[in-house]
């Protein structure tokens, strides 16, 4: 029988297919213990964003810097056309009003800063912040906007897009300067009930022909349609500022607005017996109160 002879093929070498296939094993083993932490949860670079941590708020800061107009001065709370800084609600030394300092930080002299002026504006509060700033507080407060309202006429009011404007601009300066600080932002107050409850005394009415906020005060007993139409107005123009106050403060976790101080339902007892417009030494306390509670509120 005739013998075929087959075309000559060159052995297989399967070294290489071995090797192949070790090196494919090493990578996948590799990727794995890299994707896998110590505890075998994802590591850094399995593909899972890192969660961000959200700032726990403190209910029990050690420094506080107040910022503000001449409520925060306790302006006609002592004596008449003066500051009396002694009874402020944020840095007050007076034991009758227990300032936020006095329940909160541990030697308030020399840990509390009062930064209001007299007749601030919401424009000033980037002057007052970099002050703050300095002194690198570990709470600020901010009870501001009043006297943006309070002004001879409505249609000097301060609009509320540069009011807001200028209230992101404090607040974004302090943030990036002191990113771990509190900030307690207090609503304007109603000044439409400071005119229904300040118009009741005689003594008041007359100082305020002074001149004192004459966009809501001119006139007091003016019941006319277009007094109350102008009285309205500034009411709005106090809760547009508010909302800005509100929406700002909302986006930064470490702060916290306190619409309580516009709701709250004071009276005659709680004013300055010398203008019938500031707060008297029971008003401070009042604020200083309503203050405590949204600062030492535990997160929900």
């Amino acid at each position: 029988m005739t013998r075929i002879d087959r075309p000559c093929r060159p052995r297989r070498r399967r070294f290489g297919h071995r090797f192949s296939r070790t090196v494919t094993a090493a990578a996948a083993l590799l990727i794995t213990l890299t994707a896998c932490g110590a505890d075998g949860t994802a590591g850094p670079h399995s593909g899972a964003s890192p969660k961000r941590k959200t700032p726990v708020w403190r209910t029990d800061p050690d420094s506080i810097a107040a910022l503000g107009d001449s409520i925060t001065v306790g302006f006609d709370a002592c004596t008449v056309l003066s500051e009396c800084r002694e009874v402020s609600w944020a840095t007050g030394t007076d034991p009758r009003v227990d300032s936020l300092a006095h329940r909160l930080v541990k030697r308030p002299t020399a840990h509390s800063w009062n930064l209001a002026r007299t007749g601030a504006l919401m424009s000033d509060l980037p002057g007052q912040v970099a002050a703050a700033v300095r002194r690198k507080p570990e709470l600020v407060t901010v009870l501001i906007g009043a006297n943006d309202a309070c002004r001879p006429t409505t249609d000097a009011m301060t609009p509320t897009a540069a009011f807001r404007a200028d209230f992101a601009r404090s607040l974004t300066s302090l943030r990036r300067a002191l990113p771990h600080t509190q900030v307690y932002v207090a609503s304007v107050p109603d000044l439409l009930r400071l005119w229904s409850e300040g118009r009741k005394n005689p003594l008041g009415k007359e100082v305020w022909k002074l001149g004192i906020c004459g966009s809501m005060l001119r006139d007091p007993d003016d019941l006319t349609k277009p007094a109350q139409d102008r009285r309205a107005a500034v009411r709005s123009r106090v809760v547009a500022y508010n909302a800005a106050l509100a929406e700002v403060c909302g986006k930064d976790p470490l702060c916290r607005f306190d619409r309580s101080v516009f709701d709250y339902r004071f009276s005659g007892r709680q004013l300055s017996t010398w203008d019938w417009f500031h707060p008297g030494a029971g008003g401070q306390k009042e604020l200083a109160e309503l203050a405590f509670k949204v600062i030492t509120r535990k997160e929900s």
